[in-house]
């Protein structure tokens, strides 16, 4: 099974982040942290970006 690199995590002030698995940084998603957050866009985006990260290792031949 193929390990996902971003995913969401609530924010006490009820806003969402999409992080970094590996690092538990916030991801960066053109030139900004991804932070602060509403859920349907933080959804959003933990799909491109696991989607984007898998084609590079597919590519890479990391799988």
């Amino acid at each position: 099974m193929v390990s996902m690199r971003y995913d969401l995590r609530k924010e006490h002030d009820e806003s969402w982040t999409v992080f970094d698995v590996f690092t538990g940084q916030p991801a960066v998603y053109e030139g900004h942290e991804a932070i602060d957050l509403d859920m349907e866009y933080a959804d959003d985006l933990v799909d491109l970006l696991n989607a984007v990260d898998l084609k590079r290792r597919v590519a890479r031949g990391d799988l």
